[in-house]
């Protein structure tokens, strides 16, 4: 499959969508916590992977999907991901460089970063404690990347053999 194919942004789509349907799938109360971050992991994913083609107004839009399903405030999830976005086009020439051992311990500070932001902006927005829990999500996404990026891989190149 071509970057530049029409099936190739419905792929990427496809994906970005079921990211987003397991980002907000329900979870018991106890649970929530060990929830990886798939939206932004994905966001991520093709940041690094297709940079021209997936950007700010990705996360921008998502973001407002995700607000919108959650019933969180208008905006909150949009400017989170698409300081996301933003963050990965700016670590985008070195993180291609990387192992996917130094690839994860970025995407942990990325992600944490975003965490922390999102902490900041509820805490701004109503009552809310925070407390360092608020990371692992991020943690798990660091320690789910090897495997994302190395099963996405194998996808694309058998769906571009066939």
């Amino acid at each position: 499959m071509k970057p530049s194919s029409p099936a190739s942004m419905l792929w990427i789509w496809f994906t970005l969508l079921m990211a987003l349907c397991l980002q907000v799938m329900p979870m018991a109360d106890g649970w929530q916590i060990w929830r990886p971050d798939w939206l932004g992991l994905m966001l991520i994913y093709w940041c690094m992977k297709a940079p021209y083609r997936v950007g700010v107004l990705h996360g921008f839009v998502l973001g407002i999907l995700i607000d919108l399903l959650e019933g969180a405030p208008l905006g909150q999830n949009a400017l989170t991901l698409s300081l996301l976005a933003f963050l990965c086009a700016l670590v985008y020439p070195r993180f291609r460089a990387y192992s996917l051992v130094q690839q994860a311990v970025l995407i942990f500070v990325l992600l944490g970063i975003v965490q922390l932001v999102e902490q900041w902006l509820r805490t701004l927005l109503g009552p809310f404690s925070i407390h360092l829990s608020f990371l692992l999500p991020s943690l798990i996404g660091a320690l789910l990347w090897p495997w994302l990026t190395t099963l996405f891989e194998e996808l694309g190149r058998r769906l571009a053999r066939d």
